[in-house]
């Protein structure tokens, strides 16, 4: 298997909230999608992300839709610096996203903060001194 991820779906409770959050509060753009549409897709940098309604992701997969708590997966975004980091936090804190963590200088030398978008899926925003990974 090649050594990549195309796509990341996150299952959404209410599709429509989502999509005001990602595409007019952070500025991701849609590709192909209509108001109304049961999936959407926002063209990313490298990769892709995707929102579909969270039961029906569930039952193609097989599995119980419901769920709380921590998942054990975090979206990660970096940026170059310090102050970058905390431009992007604060502009996802405008478009809605509830902050969990503030950014901070952390354990393994970088500068990284949290916050939860509107369905509480998490997001770091980092900046790494060692790996450029913006």
């Amino acid at each position: 298997m090649k050594p990549k991820i195309s796509l990341i779906t996150l299952g959404a409770r209410d599709l429509p909230r989502m999509v005001a959050f990602y595409r007019d509060g952070l500025g991701f753009p849609t590709h192909n999608y209509t108001d109304g549409d049961d999936m959407v897709m926002f063209r990313l940098e490298g990769s892709w992300l995707g929102l579909f309604p969270r039961k029906a992701s569930a039952e193609d997969a097989g599995v119980s839709s419901e769920g709380s708590g921590f998942s054990g997966v975090v979206l990660s975004h970096n940026e170059p610096s310090k102050e970058a980091v905390d431009r992007a936090f604060a502009e996802a804190l405008a478009a809605g996203a509830a902050p969990v963590k503030t950014p901070q200088d952390v354990f393994w030398g970088g500068y990284s903060g949290y916050f939860a978008d509107p369905e509480g899926n998490l997001w770091e925003v980092a900046w790494n001194p060692f790996t450029d990974l913006t």
